[in-house]
């Protein structure tokens, strides 16, 4: 057998071994918390006062449930170590902190200044990915094919979008049908060819069964979307259930409310293709802004002090110079108004986080609705889930080397 036969074949088995875990049976969410029969009827709604009055989830309305997530893989072209070091080492100072992430950010190819809004949602992008670094070997058959080591990253490509990623505890595999995994030991993501997928981090989980239905856990919070308007939220203290026919309840009493939107199929797995390194010259801090405000509020919740105090420290540590504060929207409301709140909303994390000592020199801006990450809409439907990621506060920071 050809030497490239052998490491193709081998590979591929390798491959094989691990598809039946992507392809499996997937469950659906259990309905233990559909309407029991006996009480089928619509019950008295309160009135818009009475709603408004009532407990909410924090940085939503009243009677409203959060989206499950969308499922978000990290930016394959900045997997190597060597291509993304500043944002690793700020991510391991700022810690797991819910809300808020850290990731590479690539770029401009002429000025060399941090590209804004890039996202990580590669799992709705172009199948591109990166596998080099500064030295090593590489072996390219001329079909489309090859195979290389650089600096302890080990990359097999079979020039029909499949092919594996090995790099230290991250690992990857695409199986050129628009199904794959990667783990890194602490971010479990699984793409299914059928629009479904999971995610895992600690005991945080995203399960999309693609059917328009899925769930979210965090601890002890469960958001369940049923994928016909109905769905449950409950954190141990706050139940708010949506029965999808315009009623609910918010912890037992009776609220209207609108039927969820289903949880969109998640797009195509990254293919496996051998293009150029993508070299980080920054990282990109994301801040979920229903951590940190009310919903519509500019205000600075005092149970987000915690956070923010943690991430003034990691700021300290990198010291970094200069950087930017860009508040970001969804699309709801005017231009106008989300112009207005973005602008505001950066502009009270960077007085938070100067308030904590911080010295980087911030340029404080705010882009509205203009920069989305996911889409506000998906089909002509409604995505609650992208309009969540579209709803940030942005902290770009330039490396001290670039």
């Amino acid at each position: 057998m050809p030497a490239v036969t052998r490491v193709r074949a081998a590979a591929l088995t390798v491959s094989l071994l691990l598809l039946p875990a992507c392809s499996a049976g997937k469950p659906t969410p259990e309905r233990s918390a559909d309407r029991p029969a006996e009480a089928a009827a619509p019950t008295p709604s309160a009135s818009a006062a009475q709603r408004d009055a009532r407990p909410a989830v924090t940085g939503y309305a009243p009677g409203e449930i959060p989206p499950v997530p969308l499922v978000v893989l990290p930016d394959l072209s900045m997997l190597d170590a060597s291509l993304a070091g500043f944002a690793l080492d700020l991510d391991a100072a700022v810690g797991d902190l819910p809300g808020i992430t850290v990731t590479p950010t690539r770029c401009d190819a002429t000025t060399g200044a941090v590209e804004s809004s890039r996202g990580a949602l590669l799992a709705y992008g172009d199948g591109s990915g990166v596998f080099t670094g500064p030295d090593g070997g590489v072996v390219n058959y001329g079909d489309g094919s090859g195979t290389y080591t650089i600096a302890g990253t080990t990359v097999t490509v079979y020039g029909d979008g499949s092919g594996t990623y090995s790099a230290g505890g991250t690992q990857v595999v695409a199986y050129g049908d628009g199904s794959g995994l990667y783990d890194d030991g602490t971010t479990a993501v699984t793409i299914h060819s059928d629009g479904s997928g999971s995610w895992a981090r600690g005991d945080r989980s995203i399960v999309n069964y693609g059917d328009g239905s899925g769930l979210y856990t965090d601890g002890a919070t469960r958001v369940v979307n049923y994928g016909d308007g109905s769905g449950l939220y409950d954190d141990g203290d706050l139940v708010v259930q949506n029965w999808g026919d315009g009623t609910g309840t918010v912890d037992g009493v009776p609220v209207e409310v609108d039927p969820l939107p289903v949880v969109p199929p998640l797009g195509a797995f990254p293919s496996m293709g051998v293009i150029a390194p993508v070299e980080s010259c920054g990282a990109t801090l994301t801040l979920d802004a229903g951590v940190l405000f009310d919903f519509g509020s500019a205000e600075i919740r005092p149970d987000a002090a915690a956070a923010l105090d943690t991430l003034a420290a990691a700021l300290a540590d990198v010291a970094s110079p200069a950087g930017t504060v860009a508040g970001h929207t969804d699309s709801v409301s005017s231009a106008e108004l989300n112009q207005r709140l973005s602008e505001d909303r950066a502009d009270a994390v960077a007085a938070a986080l100067a308030d904590r000592g911080v010295t980087t020199a911030f340029d404080v801006v705010g882009r509205g609705e203009d920069q989305p990450v996911a889409p506000n809409e998906v089909a002509g439907q409604d995505n609650p889930a992208g309009r969540q990621l579209n709803r940030r506060v942005e902290i770009l920071l330039p490396s001290v080397t670039s």
